[in-house]
């Protein structure tokens, strides 16, 4: 959609000096002074963000036990926590059939994910009272606060940084770059909840080492949900980077998705031995945990690895991003081979020419030779008949 123009603009000739009456461009030392104000302006906001994520995560490292994670064990059982986040993250960037993404603008995103955290974390915090009510408060803290304002952080993970740059050159880049700041994300939750569950336990030694697993071992499935919802998230943001007209929509969607699958996880999870004893269903707390987690997990991923397989189709079928052209009819055989899927057999024929849909091509081939030659007889005659009447 072409912009919008003044009415001065649209009725003015093309020769017409419409500066700083309906046009603008940077002429004077005041418009590129104003210019560089607004470019640096952007990137101190952006910097200024990135400082305050990283003054957040130090005050958290000081204050909440976050130091432990230094100490090999601990550390250990952090990274342990985030292995299936991290194969599930390595499976989206392998199901990426366009260019592979840098490792650079993976780590920056991986990284911005756990330093806006923080971020999360104190909002957390502040609504907390809400949880107060019984159930209602609880319900309404995962839906409107937690889960919008986690898929939120883990969204400008991507926007500040990965999807500025070129390389983001595809709407597919937008769920990998998605699993990158989940995985970020996830890892310092997990390491914050490990190390509060030590720091909770009164002795020292093997008992801390014990609560340090037993943690790492819950937190081992959670950690696959923030790489699936924002995963999601990231998805609609690259689709909206490739349509403008309707960014905004299309960014929204994504993050009302992400949320609300975020928000009925915590719901559920938070709930779900008064759901099991209403139902009348005796299982051990474990098991039912861990079965919750795989089915839920699996569907969503199920759902993500189902739109992901779509796009992939469709790269597909796009000649592995050659352009297709449709223009000239004596192209359309051959453009009809390029989109079948086949593989040759020993004869040299392949599954297209065997098929019904290639008889049928020649068909219509034939009959616009036919069509064809029958114009080009036609013409022929009027004009004989023209030279006849002179």
């Amino acid at each position: 959609m072409d912009a919008p123009r003044d009415p001065v603009e649209e009725g003015a000739t093309d020769s017409a000096d419409l500066y700083d009456i309906a046009t603008w461009e940077s002429r004077s030392w005041l418009d590129r002074f104003s210019g560089g104000v607004y470019r640096w302006s952007r990137r101190l906001g952006r910097v200024i963000v990135v400082l305050l994520a990283l003054a957040i995560l130090v005050v958290q490292f000081a204050l909440t036990g976050l130091a432990a994670v230094s100490d090999p064990v601990i550390g250990a059982f952090v990274l342990m926590s985030v292995v299936p986040a991290f194969g599930l993250a390595a499976y989206i960037w392998y199901a990426d059939v366009t260019t592979s993404e840098p490792l650079t603008l993976l780590v920056g995103t991986f990284l911005l994910g756990v330093l806006f955290a923080g971020f999360a974390a104190i909002i957390n915090t502040l609504a907390g009272a809400i949880t107060l009510v019984p159930v209602v408060g609880m319900v309404l803290f995962f839906y409107l606060v937690v889960a919008p304002v986690e898929e939120v952080v883990k969204w400008l993970a991507i926007r500040l940084y990965a999807f500025r740059s070129d390389r983001f050159d595809a709407v597919i880049d937008g769920a990998v770059y998605g699993a990158m700041a989940g995985l970020g994300f996830a890892t310092i939750e997990n390491a914050i909840y490990i190390t509060r569950g030590i720091a909770e336990v009164g002795t020292i030694g093997q008992q801390q080492i014990a609560t340090a697993g037993q943690t790492a071992a819950v937190r081992l499935l959670a950690g696959p949900g923030h790489v699936i919802y924002s995963a999601f998230a990231g998805y609609y943001l690259g689709l909206a980077k490739f349509n403008r007209e309707n960014a905004g929509p299309i960014v929204v969607k994504g993050l009302l998705i992400a949320a609300f699958i975020h928000a009925t996880y915590n719901s559920l999870v938070t709930y779900l031995g008064d759901i099991l004893q209403f139902l009348g269903v005796a299982v051990a707390p474990g098991v039912a945990f861990l079965g919750f987690v795989v089915i839920y997990d699996g569907v969503f991923g199920y759902l993500l690895y189902r739109k992901i397989s779509r796009y992939r189709s469709a790269y597909r079928q796009t000649n592995m991003g050659q352009s297709v052209s449709f223009e000239d009819d004596e192209r359309d055989d051959a453009v009809g081979r390029d989109r079948a899927d086949f593989e040759e057999s020993a004869d040299g024929r392949g599954d297209y020419e065997d098929s019904e849909s290639f008889a049928a091509a020649e068909r219509d081939e034939r009959q616009r030779a036919e069509t064809r030659q029958a114009e080009r007889q036609q013409g022929d005659t009027t004009r004989t008949d023209g030279d006849g009447s002179e």
